[in-house]
């Protein structure tokens, strides 16, 4: 066997591809008795009603270097633009559009339009650009030099939610910021606003029609198309199992690599994985509901996300609160309403509602009363609407996803320092210094979000390090890969 790879999320699937479509015999463990990681699905409630386990819009997943080559339109996943891509609902009744066009969104955004436009405008123009920027993990020069450095004038002479002149174009940039999953305002959490909020009026936030296993399905069918093998219900407890492979690809936590390990890493390294850090975890909720969810501004029903948190001001209290481990009973909230983009995911009477909190890492509630009153503040009646609910605590995220310690669903803290020195500070931090043994996770960079860089990068290395293959191979459909 030239390959195993434990751990079948989208970087696990992404490494697989990468290896099998350079001829390379692959083999993929999976603990659970899916695959797919982040990308699973399941009927929770009615057999007929599919809900995301974890991620359910897709912004990185449009934009990302690896999908667009991979080609999931042309493989039959259709990505899904809501009207909306995200808003952000505020107490008295307003609310923050981000409408997929820039004008569009200007125009809502009254006074403040200007500055919203001067700050995504140049940013769209040179999206590409500023993708391959942070995708490539800042490992080489970009190919547009100008991306980075419109990013930098955006982060340096002063935070970037400031010169609006009301509350509501600041919320909704810091309801982007809250995506990082850590204090703010930092260098790292303005990035990120920077990212994904100039990608809702370029590549958008899409849905994938059906849910997110979709994307897990056609990356297992082009694995197999090219020989890999999935093997599901298959725990991994050292590397010893797979010692048959020339290369070891992870999937998981630098914690994990550690136990795998068994003691054979170089101290010096393994003192280093040790100091990586973890974030703030995520409380879940899943809900089926009777009816679209009643919000106080419809408006807010068209979008593909919602957030909620209320002012910049008071999102930042409560995210700083979150990372010093104090919980509170207004954490910030994503909501997806997937139906309001896909109809098909709902039937008569039944649609499912998506959502999650962000808490103290390890926190032990459950998300539903938290959530649902959340819910209930931009939205009062939604109680009435919710036919059965379940709630995962952030810590019980790690029993469901080995990946998510202590309910940290980007695999590590995206601290400054960590965004780029993930696991560890390497010119190469996929490579471990065990002979063919390599981390291919979220904790890797570029770091967390659906757009299979992680695995792809770090199979590009082992091709490299291992099989001495320098060309990277196409990832573009081919006859036996592309839907009938």
């Amino acid at each position: 066997m030239d390959a195993a790879i434990v751990g079948t999320g989208p970087n696990g699937l992404a490494a697989a591809v990468t290896l099998a479509r350079a001829g390379l015999r692959v083999e993929l463990h999976e603990a659970a008795e899916s695959f797919g990681g982040g990308l699973r699905g399941e009927a929770y409630f009615d057999s007929d009603v599919r809900h995301d386990v974890c991620s359910a819009v897709h912004p990185m997943a449009a934009a990302s270097p690896f999908f667009r080559e991979f080609d999931l339109t042309a493989r039959g996943v259709e990505l899904l633009a809501p009207d909306i891509e995200y808003a952000h609902p505020l107490d008295d009744g307003r609310a923050g559009l981000a409408h997929s066009g820039l004008d569009a969104a200007c125009e809502g955004l009254g006074p403040d339009g200007p500055r919203w436009r001067r700050i995504m405008e140049p940013l769209v123009e040179h999206s590409a650009g500023l993708v391959e920027f942070f995708m490539s993990g800042q490992r080489s020069v970009p190919g547009d030099l100008a991306a980075p450095l419109l990013l930098a004038a955006r982060l340096l002479p002063r935070r970037l939610t400031g010169g609006f002149r009301e509350d509501v174009a600041p919320a909704l940039l810091t309801g982007v910021a809250a995506h990082a999953v850590g204090r703010l305002p930092t260098l790292t959490s303005d990035s990120v606003a920077l990212l994904l909020g100039h990608l809702a009026h370029g590549s958008g936030w899409p849905l994938p029609r059906g849910g997110s296993e979709r994307i897990a399905q056609v990356m297992a069918d082009d694995i197999r198309a090219h020989g890999g093998t999935i093997h599901t219900g298959s725990p991994v407890t050292g590397l010893g199992q797979l010692g048959h492979a020339r290369a070891v690809l992870l999937d998981t936590t630098p914690t994990r690599l550690l136990d795998l390990a068994d003691g054979r890493l170089p101290a010096g390294y393994a003192r280093q994985l040790g100091r990586f850090r973890y974030g703030p975890g995520a409380a879940k909720a899943d809900f089926l509901v009777s009816e679209p969810i009643p919000w106080t501004c419809p408006e807010v029903g068209r979008a593909g996300t919602v957030h909620l948190g209320g002012t910049r001001e008071a999102i930042a209290r409560q995210e700083n609160l979150t990372v010093r481990g104090t919980p509170t009973d207004e954490p910030f909230v994503l909501v997806v309403d997937p139906a309001a983009t896909d109809p098909g995911r709902a039937r008569p009477g039944k649609r499912p509602v998506w959502a999650y909190a962000h808490v103290p890492n390890g926190d032990r509630r459950d998300a539903v009363e938290l959530v649902t009153s959340r819910i209930e503040r931009y939205a009062p009646g939604f109680r009435d609407t919710v036919l059965a609910a379940r709630g995962t605590a952030a810590g019980d995220y790690e029993t469901y996803n080995p990946n998510y310690a202590g309910g940290d669903i980007g695999a590590g803290a995206m601290t400054l320092y960590q965004s780029v020195a993930r696991p560890v500070p390497r010119l190469d931090p996929w490579r471990t210094p065990l002979p063919g043994v390599y981390l291919c996770s979220a904790s890797t960079p570029p770091g967390p979000g659906v757009h299979g860089m992680c695995g792809h990068l770090a199979a590009r290395s082992a091709l490299r390090h291992t099989f001495g293959i320098r060309r990277a191979p196409s990832l573009r459909p081919t006859t036996t890969t592309a839907p009938a």
